[in-house]
This record gives C-alpha cells, sequence and structure tokens, in this order.
C-alpha cells in the first residue's frame, strides 16, 4: 500500500533576452508545493512574493529578504551562463533562448512515517535536457556535448556534489514537510 505523495519544486527560467510581452519577463523563479504555487519572482518587480495567505503569515520578513537576495543572485547567474550555453551550442544572439533549472524533492507519508523518494536538479536548455543530477550516484549527467565541460568541473567538485545530494534529500524535505504543516494548519483554521 503506498501513502500520500507530496513535492516542493523550484522552477527559475531565463530568456537570453527581452521579449517585451506583457507578463514574459527577462527572469523568473517559481516555488511549487505540491504543484500549487507559493512563491513567485521575476525580473521586473525583483522581489520574491508569497503566493498562498499561509505562507505569507507564516514566514517572517527576513525569510522574504533572504529569497529576495537567493533570486536576484540566480538571475545574475543564470545571465551569465544562458550567455555560455549559447556560444557552445553555436547560437547567436539574435533568436530567444530559454534556460531553466528545476530543483526539488518528492516524499511519500504514510501515517506518520515521511520517507524521501526523489530529488531533482535539471537543467535544460530550450527544451532539451542538457544536465541533470543523478542523486543515487551523486553524479552530474550530461547527455549533450555543449554541457560536458560543465558536467566535467561540477563532478570535479565533491563538495557541490554533497551540498546538491544534501540538499534534495534533506534540506528541501525539511521545507516541504514545514510548508506542507503549515498549509495543513491553515486549511483546518478555515474549516473551523
Amino acid at each position: 500500500m503506498s501513502g500520500e505523495k507530496h513535492s516542493l519544486y523550484y522552477i527559475y527560467t531565463g530568456l537570453s533576452k527581452p521579449v517585451n510581452r506583457p507578463g514574459i519577463y527577462q527572469f523568473t523563479a517559481m516555488g511549487l508545493l505540491d504543484d500549487r504555487q507559493i512563491d513567485y519572482y521575476n525580473s521586473r518587480e525583483q522581489r520574491n512574493i508569497p503566493k498562498q495567505l499561509w505562507i505569507k503569515e507564516k514566514m517572517h520578513e527576513d525569510y522574504w529578504e533572504k529569497g529576495t537576495q537567493s533570486r536576484k543572485s540566480k538571475e545574475l547567474w543564470f545571465n551569465i551562463n544562458i550567455d555560455i550555453l549559447m556560444k557552445r551550442m553555436g547560437h547567436n544572439e539574435s533568436d530567444v533562448h530559454v534556460l531553466q533549472w528545476r530543483t526539488g524533492c518528492e516524499i511519500e507519508k504514510q501515517g506518520n512515517e515521511v520517507r524521501f523518494s526523489k530529488g531533482i536538479s535539471e537543467y535544460s536548455y530550450d527544451g532539451e535536457n542538457v544536465l541533470s543530477f543523478d542523486d543515487k550516484e551523486a553524479q552530474w549527467v550530461a547527455p549533450v556535448e555543449a554541457a560536458l565541460p560543465t558536467k566535467r568541473k561540477w563532478n570535479s567538485v565533491p563538495i557541490l556534489k554533497q551540498y546538491t545530494k544534501g540538499y534534495l534529500e534533506k534540506v528541501c524535505v525539511d521545507w516541504l514537510n514545514k510548508f506542507r504543516e503549515y498549509g495543513d494548519e491553515a486549511l483546518i483554521n478555515a474549516c473551523e
């Protein structure tokens, strides 16, 4: 018998240049708890915005400030790395290219027991998977040649592999459980 499944994912999307369309930004980031958006950031507003009332009420101001700083640094990282990938892929700057990173974890809950189920950290470029973390082997995998230099570089840094594995299996799971607890509490209070 399988238990309840829950997930926490963060999706970061960077465009190689602005497209000047309403609602489409050069960089966006969002957190998803069980496929429901919990926070959002874009390159125009440049602040992490709560998308659920319970998370806005439960998480203190310093959480949102740290989240904003984290998203700003990821935005800079994306701007640099999308240019690197474009050069490696032999793409010019006239077209719009997309770099996306999805990272997070899934758990299975049976009664009071919570079990890590899976962790994902994967990068795609123009919709094609270019680099992903194999959580079981604690190695980066690159199915395309353009990402091989990054794969070799990241795999040569043991602390990066340990950090990624630790984030997926522990830190992410801890946040997932905390957010689920807050969300469940808000739901119970709303029903009373």
